[in-house]
């Protein structure tokens, strides 16, 4: 008499009850391997990062871990958090640290930007480079979330509190300042272009240089220097500081600094493009033995150890083009904003706050825009923008907004008729060039999908 729980075929019925030993069937030749986790056959350690996520895949997103110099590759979590906290207990308590009647205030502020920063080191995703260290890149993003909060912060201050602010930092600050202008003498002569010339062209240089390291691209800096001075125009009834003579704007500004920051920043791409790396740590070379060998190897330390070509390609699709407009809003929005922010709270353009802030957008930009050009040019690895991206398009629309909110009864004078006809015709013109160029390959494409579901569902 056959069992009833064994079906005419020879199988188990699927309700029949289970032994321990009826678990151990033999596998399905179907099925391939169970996938063991890990990152190219290493095995994930519980100090490492989930770098099976899409984001992670990224090259070189924290898939190739840079062991030129391994001592300061090793996870130190727990030792780092233990020499935090003494320190920090040594400061807070011991009396010849915090001395009563000083400062407290201020030095407990730094203890918390130095704590948010120490988290950000150890516990933030790693992002885009890796030299000289993921951790330095960590607390880069750790700063420019602190200036977010504190942007955040101040947008919800009167512009009267948030020059009491700044006395806090700078008791020298609080006092109106007399807006510049650089249109007094348009003569075309020597002697008035040589007067024109002072530390500013110097800044103009550099700053095109940086833009240049940021964007790796002639054509997008020549565009974006052309509509930076097209908005010196169209904003100079506003601020005295963007009136200017007309060679000024296009043979000091354009042909000479931006130009000469743009062609040395572009000559360094293309070095380090072409350079050979050899990344070997100090104790895998031979050479690397004597003193001196060893003192190179670290300050190589501070190169990339690869560097990516970018080819924007603005007209490709519209996606691109889409993603290369709106960056150029971003980049031009950086320029222009801390311009009106000095004006708003009083600052001297040479004064560190100012000079501080160009240097951090500089410095946050490097990564976000490698993560944005990673995430347009390959959608399929980067699901997702990355994280120094997402926080400087944060950072600058708000600025954006603080612009506008304490703008509202400083800069009253409407816009010249000429600029809202300027305005609207580049406005017009940005709109209606995607929709000649992208908008019949659309619709085709639109189409044959469509005609291809319909005979599918027939």
């Amino acid at each position: 008499m056959p069992h009833p729980d064994i079906t005419d075929e020879g199988e188990l019925s699927p309700t029949s009850p289970l032994e321990e030993t009826d678990t151990e069937i033999i596998p399905d030749p179907d099925v391939g391997p169970a996938e063991v986790p890990g990152v190219a056959g290493n095995p994930v350690r519980w100090y490492d990062a989930d770098r099976t996520e899409p984001y992670t895949r990224i090259e070189p997103f924290a898939t190739q871990v840079d062991t030129s110099v391994d001592f300061v590759f090793k996870p130190v979590t727990l030792t780092t958090l233990t020499i935090a906290m003494a320190a920090l207990a040594y400061v807070a308590i011991t009396n010849d640290v915090v001395e009563e009647g000083r400062d407290k205030k201020r030095i407990g502020v730094y203890a918390a930007v130095a704590s948010f920063l120490l988290f950000s080191m150890v516990q933030f995703r790693d992002g885009p480079f890796i030299r000289p260290h993921p951790a330095f890149w960590r607390i880069v993003l750790g700063i420019n979330l602190i200036y977010e909060m504190l942007l955040v912060f101040l947008l919800f201050q009167d512009l009267g509190s948030a020059r009491g602010m700044m006395t806090v930092i700078d008791p020298n600050l609080g006092i109106p300042l007399q807006e510049r202008s650089y249109a007094d003498n348009c003569e075309f002569s020597p002697k008035v272009i040589w007067d024109a010339i002072d530390i500013f062209c110097l800044a103009h240089a550099l700053g095109w240089f940086g833009k240049a390291l940021i964007l790796r691209d002639y054509w997008f800096c020549w565009i974006l220097s052309i509509a930076f001075e097209l908005a010196e125009y169209s904003l100079q009834h506003q601020l005295a500081n963007f009136a200017e003579c007309w060679w000024d704007h296009w043979i000091l500004d354009v042909l000479v600094c931006n130009w000469l920051g743009t062609y040395i920043g572009m000559k360094t791409c293309a070095y380090l493009n072409v350079k050979g790396y050899t990344w070997r740590g100090l104790r895998q070379t031979r050479e690397a033995r004597g003193l001196r060998s060893r003192t190179k190897r670290v300050f190589k330390q501070f190169s990339p150890s690869d560097f990516t070509t970018f080819k924007w390609e603005g007209t490709a699709s519209l996606t691109h083009y889409v993603a290369v407009v709106l960056l150029l809003a971003m980049f031009l929005a950086a320029e222009l904003t801390p311009f009106y922010l000095k004006t708003l709270l009083w600052l001297e353009p040479e004064h560190p706050l100012v000079i501080t802030r160009l240097a951090g957008i500089f410095i946050f930009a490097l990564p976000a825009v490698r993560e944005l050009y990673q995430y347009i040019n390959d959608p399929r690895m980067a699901i997702r923008m990355g994280q120094h991206a997402w926080l400087l398009f944060a950072t600058i629309l708000t600025e954006v907004l603080l612009v506008f909110k304490w703008g509202r009864g400083v800069f009253n004078e409407p816009f010249p008729t000429h600029v809202k006809w300027s305005l609207a015709i580049g406005g017009v013109t940005i709109l209606v060039y995607p929709t000649i160029k992208f908008g019949p390959k659309i619709a085709r494409r639109y189409l044959r999908r469509h005609v291809k579901d319909r005979r599918a569902k027939e």
